[in-house]
């Protein structure tokens, strides 16, 4: 199947794309395509028009800001997974990137787009949310700031308006006391996942963040955990604790999808430093 036709037009910055948006009310914005590109060809969507600004300067630059890291929204995973730019070298984002699909779409992919596309199972929807990550928007109106983790309405579903583009996400700083976790768990290699979580903390900026991802909706913030491990719980964390935190989070899941999600918390836990320990007849081991 081929997409419906189509008009198309390469925006030369910001302002002519939203320009082009406001003008055109079912137009659809393109970045590396990676995602609009499979739903023209399947006809899941029939814009009038195509808006390419994947070539826009300003959507491009990553700026360090303070504590803060600007990513222009065009910026690719690839560009990210390969440290191109320095101040984002060794920072969560550069292993997130690396770990989504395969390669080649990497290297069309952007962040932005994942972000606008809104699958619940990305993994910039998680990862960015635990990371307390804000999404900078411009459209006629002016420009607005969203809290990452209440950017997606639902599935394939966000606060953006009709002639709304994201220009760009920030991210905080790696300081010396952060410790960062992401799992994910697939049925294979560069799929998206089925269950996935993610953990940010920072002692130095009072922060701490668990998330649960690829759920039907909107990330999950698992403040109560986050709360318990923020305020220094040195012991860790039982196995059990994880587990109810799990289920309370998602009280209509079935026993697998409990058991998958448990698994990537854990895991995602453990790559932040968290102690997870097992219980065998009431006795901690």
């Amino acid at each position: 199947m081929k997409a419906a036709n189509f008009a198309y037009a390469r925006a030369a910055d910001v302002d002519h794309a939203i320009e082009l948006l406001s003008r055109n009310g079912t137009a659809k914005l393109l970045g590396g395509s990676q995602s609009l590109g499979p739903m023209l060809n399947l006809r899941l969507a029939r814009p009038s028009e195509v808006i390419d600004i994947a070539q826009i300067e300003d959507l491009r630059v990553v700026r360090a800001h303070g504590d803060a890291i600007e990513i222009g929204a065009a910026v690719t995973h690839a560009e990210l997974e390969d440290g191109v730019h320095p101040p984002l070298v060794g920072h969560p984002v550069q292993d997130v990137a690396a770990g989504i699909a395969y390669r080649a779409i990497r290297t069309r992919g952007t962040i932005g787009g994942s972000l606008a596309h809104a699958d619940p199972a990305a993994d910039w929807v998680v990862s960015l949310a635990a990371l307390g990550a804000r999404v900078r928007l411009r459209s006629r109106s002016g420009e607005r700031i969203v809290e990452a983790d209440s950017l997606l309405l639902g599935a394939y579903t966000t606060v953006l308006a009709a002639d709304e583009l994201i220009v760009s996400v920030a991210v905080p700083v790696s300081t010396p006391t952060a410790r960062w976790g992401y799992h994910k768990l697939c049925r294979k290699t560069g799929e998206f996942a089925e269950a996935s979580a993610a953990c940010f903390f920072d002692p130095s900026r009072n922060c701490a963040r668990v998330v649960l991802g690829a759920v039907d909706g909107p990330p999950i913030l698992l403040r109560s955990l986050a709360a318990h491990l923020g305020d220094g719980a040195t012991q860790g964390l039982t196995r059990e604790q994880v587990k109810t935190a799990v289920k309370q989070a998602l009280p209509e899941r079935d026993a697998i999808d409990l058991r998958l999600f448990a698994a990537a918390l854990e895991r995602a836990l453990q790559q932040a430093g968290v102690t997870i320990h097992h219980q065998v007849q009431g006795a901690r081991i």
